[in-house]
């Protein structure tokens, strides 16, 4: 799933390139939607062709717990993560309304069409939003620089990736189901941990290599921007294909995701750097195996 989600990626930004897209919109859009890939396919294969709800919804609730307490805390532990005032004022506060909203949404414990209607007016906006700061002050984005592809080139990397990404998710999602059946678990634990880590793997990639290269920026970003996108996107997406029953314990997962979003905003304003620094990055891992532990261990 993480080749085919690349061969995606590569394609599409290609093929912008060649049609003149700026290399600001193509990293706001298309590299953004790139590295959800996995998550959406996922998510719809599950909902689609199998009915599994659970894991629908503990894929993206898992994989945004995965983006915060492992990926910004491997990503802080190599190099302290920066802010940009833009992720201070949009992209971090919407990342903490995320799991409030499901929370309210989830009160009647399904998450139906129109709720999925009302996850994706946010996501408009929050696309409008983004795109419209980043054509104001394009001086203050890292802008990476994408090459143009021929145009055969570019729709045979589009429709392989897609292609093995659907092959991937009808692999992923019956194995989870059996080994949740195998293990006598309920699927809502096995997606919240091997699916969401799977599908987590592009962003985890992509942050650890901007913050070995310094640019920590962008892998703050990559993470906040991906939390977004699980939930404002991919998860409206999942509702309105096929109605989403709660699980047992999505409101306590639900609660550790908000935490996580407000550790972010916390740590960031803890000192003049405005930098998520190493201790809280060691601080982040340390919480996701605590977590996790308790999770696990109250169904053994």
């Amino acid at each position: 799933m993480i080749y085919g989600a690349n061969l995606l990626v590569d394609g599409s930004t290609g093929l912008a390139k060649r049609l003149k897209v700026s290399d600001l919109i193509i990293g706001l859009t298309i590299v953004a939607f790139g590295t959800s890939a996995p998550e959406l396919v996922v998510n719809l294969v599950a909902v689609g062709k199998h009915g599994s709800t659970d894991i629908a919804l503990t894929n993206i609730i898992g994989s945004n717990m995965i983006n915060t307490y492992i990926v910004l805390g491997m990503a802080a532990l190599i190099f302290p993560i920066a802010s940009q005032k833009s992720s201070r004022r949009l992209d971090i506060p919407l990342s903490i309304i995320a799991p409030i909203l499901v929370l309210v949404l989830t009160i009647n414990d399904v998450l139906e069409m129109r709720e999925g209607m009302v996850l994706m007016i946010f996501f408009l906006w929050f696309l409008y939003s983004t795109i419209k700061n980043a054509i104001r002050f394009p001086e203050k984005l890292v802008v990476e620089s994408y090459k143009a592809m021929s145009i055969w080139k570019s729709v045979l990397f589009i429709l392989g990736g897609l292609v093995i990404l659907v092959i991937g998710a009808h692999m992923i999602v019956p194995a989870a189901v059996n080994v949740a059946t195998n293990l006598g678990v309920s699927q809502d634990v096995i997606g919240l941990t091997i699916v969401a880590l799977g599908t987590s793997l592009p962003e985890l990639a992509t942050s650890v290599v901007a913050a070995f290269k310094r640019n920590s920026d962008i892998a703050l970003g990559n993470v906040v921007g991906s939390n977004i996108l699980n939930v404002f996107f991919i998860l409206a997406t999942s509702a309105m294909v096929k109605p989403l029953p709660t699980y047992p314990s999505i409101k306590m997962d639900l609660i550790v995701t908000l935490i996580g979003s407000l550790l972010i905003i916390i740590f960031i304003y803890l000192n003049k750097e405005r930098a998520i620094q190493r201790w809280s990055g060691a601080l982040f891992l340390i919480l996701y195996t605590v977590f996790i532990s308790l999770r696990i261990a109250t169904i053994i």
